[in-house]
């Protein structure tokens, strides 16, 4: 594994409702936190009985705060589908094992979903489950602005929402600049008798023009797949332009728009379930991440591997084709899904190695470093982009 990992100690385990526990971590050397963005994740590296995994959290509190990093866990169950499956290692792991005082080891923050600091647009925070999580360190960083900011949490119920308290406190110490909104799929009597501040059901258009005031947002989205594409879908049948939309999406490139643009399929609820929730069925589960395996995915220009290429083009040698970059791609990796091909990937964003393949003529750069650089003769397809023409062995 790379140099890219430091030790840092828990200080800090704090129970933050039945399911979700948050960790305070301080650097074992003594040396500086990280620098981070609001929005930004932390790579931990956790044991497992078959060798370490990498498991990535979001940082959750006030990124600027001196001392600790946060990151706030939810405890990973089986899937209600499959039984058979184990439990979420890493969440399991941290929720079971880790006590204040041991030592983990932990990387740098990544991600590019993070807070535009420079926008003076107010700010849209839409988080579904445990999703919120980037979203509060956004939060707390925007408290120090004079931007407006409405901030709605779709979950459960009470018992297992996270970090209530702390978006309140922020709510109430803003003299009206945050605004704070709990939408319940199955709200306890607790819940109920909370007073205002909450709805019971789902996110729909009428919840959110009589909560918005009509004005150009800045949106930030984040939670589980199915919950992403009904607000995606919503933003945009209400004028959002996707340009103003930021989410954090782990499925095929560009496939949260390419679900979104699907015809719609009600889902199932369960049995005597209130007619008012029949469309947020799943819609909190933040385990449904897994994509089909036949999304759809928009193809770019494609043509045999032994044209002669020119410029960057990007020969896949194993599928015979190839394909020009273009500007369309970010990466090595989505331009192979553009030209069809469904080469591996897990993160998108150089952790995992998943996407590593051979690299057999040619160079690239990576704008995304590898926290695990590959060997000669290799590249991470997800983190890199072509200098020239590349023949890859795909």
């Amino acid at each position: 594994m790379s140099s890219g990992f430091r030790r840092f100690r828990v200080t800090d385990k704090i129970r933050e409702s039945e399911i979700i526990t948050s960790f305070h971590l301080e650097p074992a050397d003594g040396a500086p936190l990280f620098a981070a963005r609001p929005g930004q994740y932390l790579t931990l590296k956790l044991p497992t009985p078959e060798g370490s995994v990498l498991k990535t959290y979001s940082l959750s509190g006030d990124v600027t705060a001196p001392g600790s990093h946060r990151i706030t866990v939810k405890r990973g169950g089986r899937p209600v589908d499959a039984a058979h499956l184990p439990e979420g290692v890493g969440s399991c792991w941290l929720h079971d094992a880790v006590s204040p005082g041991m030592e983990l080891e932990v990387a740098a923050p990544r991600g590019s979903f993070v807070l535009d600091e420079d926008s003076e647009r107010p700010v849209l925070l839409l988080g579904g489950g445990v999703g919120l999580t980037p979203l509060v360190a956004m939060a707390h960083r925007l408290a120090e602005t004079e931007r407006r900011v409405w901030f709605l949490q779709a979950c459960e119920n009470g018992a297992v929402q996270a970090l209530g308290d702390e978006l309140r406190e922020l709510a109430e110490a803003s003299q009206g600049r945050i605004r704070n909104h709990v939408i319940y799929r199955n709200p306890s009597d607790a819940d109920r008798a909370s007073g205002p501040g909450h709805s019971v059901g789902m996110i729909d258009k009428a919840l959110l023009q009589s909560l918005l005031p009509l004005d150009d947002y800045d949106v930030y989205l984040c939670g589980p797949t199915p919950f992403m594409v009904a607000m995606y879908r919503l933003l945009r049948e209400l004028g959002v332009t996707k340009a103003r939309i930021a989410y954090e999406f782990f499925g095929k490139a560009a496939s949260l728009e390419v679900l979104a643009e699907q015809p719609q399929i009600a889902p199932q609820t369960a049995s005597k379930a209130p007619a008012a929730i029949a469309g947020l069925a799943f819609l909190t589960n933040p385990d449904a991440r897994a994509m089909p395996e036949d999304l759809p995915v928009a193809r770019g220009p494609v043509k045999a591997a032994n044209d002669t290429g020119q410029g960057n083009d990007v020969v896949f040698a194993r599928s015979g084709v190839s394909a020009a970059w273009n500007d369309s791609a970010n990466s090595l990796l989505e331009l192979a899904e553009e030209a069809g091909l469904t080469p591996a990937f897990s993160c998108r964003a150089g952790i995992c190695n998943t996407c590593r393949c051979g690299l057999k003529e040619g160079e690239v750069r990576y704008f995304e470093e590898p926290l695990d650089p590959p060997g000669p003769g290799e590249v991470l397809l997800c983190c890199a982009r072509p200098e020239g023409r590349v023949v890859l062995d795909i």
